[in-house]
């Protein structure tokens, strides 16, 4: 699976890091708040949307009064305890980050969330400095259902797509790394189980956490 790999590209929720729950509690929050019932589709609509696409999203679908930005400092707000003190790194994230390191594999994350966040996350959990690049989809004029974000980092990264491998826990994402001509390790979370089958389907390998990497290299 890593022969010829020269850099790995990581998603971060759900991925990296376990927070998928977070969401999943603030959105309804954030709906009920507003005497909205959270739809049963939701997570399915905006799983691959960037940061600012999902809050169009809302404010389109809910009608909602608040102004984009109204909604993304809310949800950042409502975000920033649980990043800062709840969310930890999937097992055995950061010893196989550490792995890649020693191999002078280039590392490089392509995710929908804010700056603020990631960076929060990264820094809490000691992984930050393993990174070469970080982009998020805010950076391109597509989400994750388009092969940008990756291509992007590629590009910074100095690797071309074939000799890269991607990270990804949602079936959109999974097929958007497949077209960009990214081999593609899929990583479990409970919050994508619905679509688990599909992804195992199409990607290189499948993986319940990253303990199983470990003596992959």
């Amino acid at each position: 699976m890593f022969t010829n790999i020269k850099a790995v590209i990581f998603d971060l929720d759900g991925t990296l890091i376990d927070s998928m729950w977070v969401w999943e509690k603030i959105d309804v929050e954030f709906l009920e708040k507003r005497g909205i019932c959270l739809p049963n589709d939701l997570r399915e609509k905006i799983a691959h949307l960037s940061f600012e696409e999902t809050a169009k999203y809302f404010k389109l679908r809910f009608n909602l009064s608040d102004s984009i930005d109204e909604i993304i400092v809310e949800w950042n707000s409502m975000a920033f305890h649980e990043y800062s003190h709840n969310v930890f790194l999937k097992s055995g994230a950061k010893k196989f980050l550490e792995l890649l390191k020693r191999n002078n594999i280039k590392i490089g994350l392509a995710t929908s969330n804010s700056n603020l966040l990631l960076e929060i996350a990264l820094k809490k959990n000691s992984i930050f400095h393993f990174f070469d690049t970080i982009v998020t989809t805010n950076e391109v004029s597509r989400g994750k259902d388009f092969p940008d974000v990756y291509l992007l980092v590629a590009e910074r990264l100095g690797v071309s797509p074939e000799n890269s491998l991607v990270f990804e826990d949602i079936f959109p994402a999974v097929l958007s790394a497949k077209a960009a001509g990214m081999r593609v390790v899929g990583v479990y979370d409970n919050a994508a189980l619905y679509e688990t089958n599909k992804i195992i389907k199409v990607v290189d390998k499948f993986i319940i956490n990253y303990d199983e990497l470990l003596d992959a290299i």
